[in-house]
């Protein structure tokens, strides 16, 4: 059996609860994830179901979306991938959290 343990997570209202974030990263010990590390960040806009997605699920590895669109992304620590959360966020709806 894989091991995980959860590092950290956040699930935040905005703007009168029209924004969800909801972000997990997991400590684990599975070969299929590199840097020993599991994201699901997401912030979406419950009235047009616009969104802003970053995970590395298996076997993609490290990608996000904005909507329908997926990207490749770099992952560096948890540090930067929080900021780059942000920063996509800030970009695609225009909210600074």
């Amino acid at each position: 059996m894989k091991k995980s343990s959860l590092l950290y997570y956040e699930k935040n209202y905005y703007q009168q609860k029209r924004f969800i974030l909801e972000a997990k990263i997991w400590k684990v010990d599975d070969k299929r994830y590199p840097n020993s590390v599991k994201y699901s960040l997401a912030f979406i806009d419950t009235k047009s179901d616009r969104k802003v997605l970053v995970d590395n699920h298996f076997p993609k590895g490290p990608h996000f979306h904005l909507d329908q669109n997926e990207f490749d992304y770099h992952y560096l620590n948890d540090q930067q991938l929080m900021q780059d959360f942000k920063n996509l966020i800030s970009q695609h709806f225009g909210v600074t959290i």
